[in-house]
């Protein structure tokens, strides 16, 4: 397969919520294709869900593959539908990077041949799938290439899209919080009715408010 065919893995033109699968990851993936076989991915255990309730949406914030990880694991227990939502680019061969987007890619090459053994509904539920590195901006050089990046409004569906689709709650599997970007796109989803949830993985999601966004000049 090429790079094409993994990102149709990911994105299948029939399917729901696909128009949000960002391409950028994509691009580089040819050369990952030989290197994936050496990764030990592992799909982690779910115990913090028991079942899925079908208006709500999942967010998986973590860092790196390992969000790619946990949102198979949700595909394969519970049938939602992996929305890779990933726009970090890659360094210059022999530079050095805030971000490693690398084995994202990697882990998106096995992604797609564990995606092929599943048999996902066309309507799926969505579980949008982010790494938590993305907004690294620390350098230790300014030689150091700064690859960090935010989600933005036009990142991911509407409040309007998701409550017009039966989504009146999302849930974000994340470390410890709801991170400062999704937290700005969210406040204004917040008042236009949906709830939010959170869970860092080791107990139920539990619903939480989120306050209103300072200003970056604040």
């Amino acid at each position: 397969m090429i790079n094409k065919d993994i990102f149709k893995i990911w994105a299948p033109v029939d399917a729901k919520w696909v128009d949000w699968v960002r391409p950028v990851p994509f691009i580089s993936i040819d050369d990952e294709l030989k290197t994936y076989e050496s990764f030990n991915f592992v799909i982690p255990n779910v115990n913090y869900i028991e079942e899925k309730s079908v208006d709500t949406a999942w967010f998986v914030d973590l860092p790196s593959y390992d969000s790619v990880a946990e949102g198979l694991a949700l595909a394969s227990k519970f049938g939602f539908r992996p929305i890779p939502i990933y726009n970090g680019t890659n360094e210059q061969q022999g530079a050095m990077a805030n971000v490693n987007n690398q084995t994202i890619e990697v882990a998106l090459v096995w992604g797609a041949y564990v995606l092929l053994k599943l048999k996902l509904e066309k309507d799926a539920l969505p579980v949008f799938l982010l790494d938590s590195n993305r907004m690294n901006r620390y350098k230790m050089s300014p030689s150091v290439f700064d690859n960090s990046w935010d989600i933005y409004h036009q990142d991911i569906p509407s409040a309007e899209y998701f409550l017009n689709n039966g989504i009146k709650k999302i849930v974000v599997r994340g470390k410890e919080k709801i991170e400062k970007d999704l937290s700005k796109i969210f406040y204004g989803f917040q008042k236009k009715g949906i709830k939010f949830f959170f869970t860092d993985g080791y107990s139920e999601p539990k619903e939480v408010v989120i306050k209103k966004p300072k200003r970056d000049d604040d």
